[in-house]
């Protein structure tokens, strides 16, 4: 059997959007919450980091 024809494992850390989450626990569910809130954040962080970097690299190019 090749790796690709087995059956997909379930993974509690992948996050699916749309998934069904009628069979999570409630601490499942909170667990996934801030599992993605805690990416949301990091998400900001870089985002943030990128923005400055842009406005440093703007500020230098305007300058000429």
């Amino acid at each position: 059997m090749f790796e690709e024809d087995a059956p997909l494992k379930k993974n509690s850390n992948v996050i699916m959007p749309g998934e069904d989450l009628s069979e999570f626990s409630i601490e499942g569910l909170q667990e996934r919450r801030d599992t993605i809130e805690g990416e949301i954040k990091r998400i900001d962080e870089m985002i943030s980091s990128k923005q400055s970097g842009r406005e440093a690299a703007e500020s230098i190019f305007k300058q000429s």
